[in-house]
């Protein structure tokens, strides 16, 4: 067996620098990608700043004191910006034969919400939310305590018309079958001509025999882009290290092959 001396023990090579072309690319698409990623961040604290308004804007139009509906010469300005979620109230008569129910799923399981045409005294039709009723009193029948027929006032909250359906189900007039609160579709369905570009969510106000059941209005905001933000300033953070990882790590090369 032949053994060699310490001094014979070849020394590992030192690693090649990479040249500067590659680290200028690599550093360039680390610091591309930081902007991007500070970009994302800034724009979720932005969206974030938008939420808390339309929150705070949306809390104070659910809680203030009903104002009437708007008219017709109102009609053409209805947005969702300026008017959804009003607190709102409208007299008039209801048109119980033509009648429409969406198919829903809310707290109290699954079921139909009652739409139903209210006409006013001025000749103008409003299309109402009533409220939820389960699928076994859907026969408005079974509920005929709960169908007035003469001057109602109803006190609930202005919402923007749904249109064609939901995103898994499209609705299909010709069937009288509704996913969404689409009105100018059950409004053509039902013959009634030119009605409200919205309709009201009919507040909890009971009604006789207890159905439809109001009120279930659901105002829900999801507000995650803090969380959303912090994750892009993060990797933000993490991309600008690596880059400058890279070139410290080449001038340590460098110093080592000098």
């Amino acid at each position: 067996m032949e053994f060699c001396a310490l001094n014979e023990i070849p020394s590992p090579a030192s690693p090649s620098r990479r040249s500067p072309l590659v680290l200028g690319i690599w550093v360039f698409l680390l610091l591309l990608l930081t902007a991007l990623l500070i970009g994302l961040g800034t724009w979720q604290v932005q969206r974030r700043h938008w939420k808390l308004d339309l929150i705070a804007r949306v809390d104070q139009r659910v809680h203030a004191a009903p104002q009437p509906a708007p008219g017709p010469a109102e009609w053409a300005s209805v947005n969702a910006d300026g008017y959804e979620y009003r607190h709102v109230e409208l007299t008039g008569t209801f048109l119980n034969d033509s009648e429409a129910q969406v198919y829903a799923s809310t707290d109290l399981g699954p079921g139909y919400w009652v739409m139903t045409p209210l006409r006013a005294a001025d000749g103008t039709i409003t299309i109402i939310n009533r409220g939820f009723v389960p699928t076994e009193r859907r026969d408005p029948k079974t509920r005929a305590a709960g169908e007035p027929s003469g001057p109602v006032t109803v006190v609930g909250l202005l919402r923007m018309n749904e249109p064609k359906g939901t995103l898994l189900r499209s609705n299909v007039p010709d069937q009288d079958r509704w996913y969404s609160r689409d009105v100018d579709a059950i409004a053509t369905k039902r013959g009634l001509g030119t009605v409200a570009p919205y309709f009201i969510d009919a507040d909890s106000t009971a009604n006789p025999g207890g159905l439809p059941v109001g009120g279930l209005t659901q105002i829900v905001f999801p507000n995650s882009h803090l969380v959303y933000a912090i994750t892009w300033y993060c990797l933000a953070v993490m991309t600008s290290g690596l880059a400058a990882y890279l070139v410290y790590s080449e001038r340590s090369r460098g110093k080592a092959q000098a």
